[in-house]
């Protein structure tokens, strides 16, 4: 159970990444385990550090293809996902 939150957590993060102009794009590998930094905030709702933070916009290019891979979206999509992107000041991505 623990290991399905964390790749919950990876999903919701590596969503709120979408947005970075192709220049970033370019250099982005796309990864949910680089979201592991989020796995407390997308887990129980809480702040997100500014680890993840950071993780998150890095990850943005990727986004909307997390959201894409049916293993991945069902936790992209999660309402503490969407809490964590958006206390990073990120918008959540529309694909």
């Amino acid at each position: 159970m623990m290991m399905k939150s964390a790749m919950c957590a990876l999903v919701l993060v590596a969503l709120v990444v979408v947005e970075v102009g192709p220049m970033a794009e370019a250099a982005v590998t796309c990864n949910p385990t680089q979201l592991t930094p989020c796995l407390p905030a997308i887990n129980s709702g809480s702040a997100p550090s500014s680890a993840c933070c950071q993780k998150l916009k890095e990850q943005k290019p990727c986004f909307c293809g997390y959201l894409k891979n049916p293993s991945l979206k069902q936790y992209v999509n999660s309402p503490n996902a969407k809490k964590t992107v958006s206390s990073c000041g990120i918008a959540y991505p529309t694909c």
